[in-house]
């Protein structure tokens, strides 16, 4: 089967729409400003790709070296430069996620692991991203959060799988703000945007509610 043309596959992404194009508006109308304030976003179509690799190979230090960065080594750990931000999954297992055009990263990657063992997989469509920001963050996930977000735990550059009420993210505090990104499933994504939407309307005061 031809691969498409770069105009078509042009004209399929602008087609795309996002897992939560939908709730957009209430989104934004859910948002809370001042001492409490916090409020909730879609990032869409970032891509995202599951990398298998030894981490003691030299196709490890081929991956690093297009990463601009070396591989998390532990259970939380995060690494970024430039455009890439690498979270551990496993022992030989990470999620890269890339501020690049789609595809463009995966290629990459492939191209670094070459023949050697391992997997590079484009996973961009398999999740969406949420982000939560604003003083009172910590305080809506902590109502269906079983972690201990608590500063002295959990900081900027942690990233672990977690549930937030019932859905699985992975779960990344980005900054002290504290701003957290939260990426769920796709399929899932309606469900964890309305949860949190609700978990915010308490801190829009009684008289806002």
């Amino acid at each position: 089967m031809a691969e498409p043309t770069n105009e078509a596959r042009a004209g399929l992404l602008a087609l795309r729409v996002s897992p939560l194009a939908h709730l957009a508006e209430r989104m934004r109308d859910a948002a809370v400003t001042g001492a409490r304030g916090v409020t909730l976003t879609e990032w869409p179509f970032v891509s995202m790709v599951n990398l298998r690799v030894n981490p003691a190979s030299a196709a490890a230090v081929r991956v690093e070296k297009t990463l601009g960065a070396p591989l998390p080594r532990e259970h939380g750990e995060t690494t970024s430069s430039g455009a890439h931000t690498a979270f551990w999954l496993g022992p030989d297992e990470w999620l890269v996620l890339s501020q690049t055009e789609e595809g463009v990263a995966a290629a990459e990657l492939r191209e670094a692991l070459a023949a050697d063992p391992g997997s590079v997989v484009d996973v961009s469509a398999n999740r969406t991203t949420l982000e939560l920001r604003g003083p009172a963050a910590r305080q809506v996930l902590e109502k269906g959060c079983p972690l201990d977000l608590h500063p002295r735990v959990f900081g900027p550059g942690r990233a672990v799988p977690t549930t937030v009420g019932p859905i699985a993210v992975l779960l990344w505090q980005v900054d002290d703000g504290p701003t957290y990104r939260l990426l769920p499933r796709s399929s899932f994504a309606d469900y964890l945007a309305r949860w949190l939407i609700d978990a915010m309307n308490e801190y829009r005061g009684p008289e806002l509610a």
